[in-house]
């Protein structure tokens, strides 16, 4: 595959741009449309999940669906206003498979989530955060490069070459697919501890 060259992203509304071309991957033949980061320019924090879900992908913008409400609950919780953060995800098109008329989440495979590391860095560069919550697994390869198991780096801080710290934690829709009451109500708390050891960083 043609490596895609763009010319110098500075800004934000630039990488929007450039990342609706993107065709790096085979993902964007299925998705409806690309979903970029959002946030303030010179966001602290920046918090990075899996990929978008069915919500995401027809409204183009992060977080919106279930996964989102858990996650917008948990930053009330742990005192960091969404409006500050900057939300974006390790891959930038749904991918799924159809069953049915529905479309299912599919995890991204390492291939895609190396592909896609390139706009992740770029929107580092960008908005230069001080510090970064990977949410879940697929997060956590992009942001780190290789494969990582969330209990054994959880609740550590790890810095990274460019200074930024970053906080390990589960993505909200592992909340979702929890059936018991208590077993969510616990990872819930989990999930709010990890925010707010993050917030303490970026004081």
């Amino acid at each position: 595959m043609m490596e895609q060259i763009h010319p110098a992203i500075e800004t934000l509304a630039e990488l929007r741009v450039a990342e609706g071309t993107c065709t790096r991957c085979p993902l964007y033949k299925d998705a409806t449309q690309v979903v970029p980061g959002e946030g303030p320019n010179e966001a602290k924090f920046m918090l990075v999940g899996e990929q978008p879900g069915d919500s995401e992908d027809v409204a183009g913008r992060p977080f919106v669906g279930p996964a989102g409400r858990i996650l917008d609950s948990a930053l009330v919780d742990a005192g960091i206003p969404r409006e500050a953060t900057f939300v974006t995800n390790a891959v930038k098109h749904f991918k799924h498979e159809m069953r049915g008329k529905r479309r299912l989440h599919k995890r991204p495979n390492a291939y895609e989530i190396e592909r896609c590391k390139w706009w992740n860095d770029l929107e580092r560069r960008i908005v230069k955060p001080q510090v970064v919550v990977a949410l879940g697994a697929t997060a956590a390869r992009s942001m780190l490069g290789r494969p990582v198991t969330i209990s054994t780096v959880r609740g550590r801080p790890i810095d990274l070459p460019d200074g930024t710290r970053l906080v390990i934690t589960i993505h909200p829709s592992a909340l979702l697919r929890t059936e018991d009451e208590a077993d969510r109500r616990a990872k819930y708390q989990e999930l709010v501890s990890d925010l707010q050891a993050a917030a303490r960083l970026g004081h």
